[in-house]
């Protein structure tokens, strides 16, 4: 179900890989060309493929996080009247936006792993079957499932795939990644969840605001805002509760957000109705003006212009990885079929890390690494150009010819 790996890759004559020219002229037909000249770009030569770990900084963004500073100054704890409704008005405007989902079944809140902790937790009171996920999965997910099993006492797989893992979740919890965070491989999220009486939990955080998403046959969700929502490093996260799901789950974090009488400060949890009940504490404010901002201009782009940008990216970077790099001993870890690949690639080397690390030094290119041996590539639809994705993919090859990949120090560091 999950998108494979293709072992052929059949290279093209250089002279039948698209050029530099053709790449111009995508960028001059490009409809979302004007949305680049709306974020910071300090360094002009350098090509920045690493959105789907960190999206790039908006005017919007930046203004929208000055302008809620502002409003702190100003207002001090009055703000509060305003502010105490953020997670779930925004959680609405994601559902709206990005998501595919009803007003009332998204929160804006933690972290991905946090949220995750507290939806696998409540499902897990659910369904008595044991937790679930993929030996490939982010390892956030795989972490957080496996400590939970632990404390309830309830068995937990990592099962070699995702259909064994879908097999194995009967009567149990189902976590899966709609996109794959190294292949970018999309799963089918209507099949699945049909398949199985699991309660499945989808992380989207490779896939909103790089795919159209559609939440309206889903049980659960978490992901993220920093990647291709542009929303800046640590911004809050959020989860998805189907609505009729809602009052059948309960917190395992019962904090005084989600208390239905919050300011009675009365003894006793008792969960207030609908999405709220998943908040726990108090809300970052200041970080949830970014997504305010970054969804500005996501609802004026459209994520069907945004998804359709992503998949033509991903084609001009596989067709000149295969004319260019297959010769090099680069292998494409991505499928093929752009139908079922997000916004990003993987090309799979012997040598990744050292030509990851010399992209960055040596050639101004800013990719990203995934062990053992992938070289991750990430186009970020407002921000990535069509000419980007050909001078990055000339520069790489240059310096593998050069050899360059071999004068950089082996040694690994915590972040690429």
């Amino acid at each position: 179900m999950r998108g494979t790996p293709d072992p052929r890759t059949v290279p093209l004559p250089d002279s039948a890989a698209p050029t530099r020219a053709d790449a111009l002229a995508l960028d001059a037909a490009d409809p979302l060309a004007a949305f680049r000249g709306r974020f910071a770009v300090t360094d002009p030569d350098r090509i920045y493929l690493d959105g789907n770990s960190l999206g790039a900084l908006s005017v919007a963004v930046r203004d929208g996080i000055a302008a809620t500073v502002d409003a702190w100054g100003r207002q001090l704890v009055q703000g509060w009247h305003e502010w105490i409704e953020l997670p779930a008005r925004i959680g609405d405007r994601l559902a709206r936006t990005v998501l595919g989902a009803q007003p009332g079944e998204v929160l804006v809140a933690d972290s991905v792993t946090v949220n995750l902790y507290k939806l696998a937790h409540a499902a897990a009171d659910l369904r008595p079957g044991p937790l679930v996920t993929d030996a490939d999965n982010f390892p956030t997910d795989r972490y957080v499932l496996e400590g939970v099993a632990r404390q309830l006492g309830r068995g937990y797989v990592e099962a070699s795939s995702v259909d064994a893992a879908v097999s194995a979740a009967a009567g149990g919890v189902l976590v899966l990644s709609l996109v794959d965070y190294r292949t970018a491989a999309v799963l089918d999220q209507a099949r699945i969840t049909a398949a199985t009486d699991a309660l499945v939990i989808w992380d989207l955080s490779h896939a909103v605001g790089a795919i159209e998403v559609d939440l309206s046959p889903a049980d659960l969700a978490v992901g993220c805002t920093y990647k291709y929502l542009n929303a800046g490093p640590g911004a809050p996260a959020f989860l998805y509760v189907r609505g009729d799901l809602q009052s059948q789950l309960r917190s395992p974090i019962q904090g005084w957000f989600a208390q239905r009488e919050q300011f009675a400060m009365a003894s006793g949890f008792d969960p207030v109705d609908g999405i709220e009940r998943f908040a726990a504490g108090t809300p970052s404010v200041v970080a949830m003006a970014g997504i305010e901002g970054s969804l500005e201009i996501v609802e004026e782009a459209g994520m069907p212009t945004i998804a359709a940008k992503g998949r033509d990216l991903t084609r001009l970077a596989v067709e000149l990885a295969d004319a260019w790099l297959a010769p090099l001993g680069f292998a494409l870890a991505s499928p093929r079929d752009e139908r079922i690949r997000g916004a990003h690639i993987a090309l799979r080397h012997p040598q990744a890390w050292p030509i990851t690390r010399a992209l960055i030094e040596r050639a101004d290119v800013v990719p990203d690494f995934r062990p053992p041996d992938l070289v991750r590539l990430g186009f970020s639809p407002l921000t990535t150009r069509f000419v980007d994705v050909w001078d990055a993919l000339d520069r790489l090859r240059g310096l593998v010819e050069r050899g360059e990949h071999l004068r950089v120090a082996a040694a690994r560091r915590r972040v690429t």
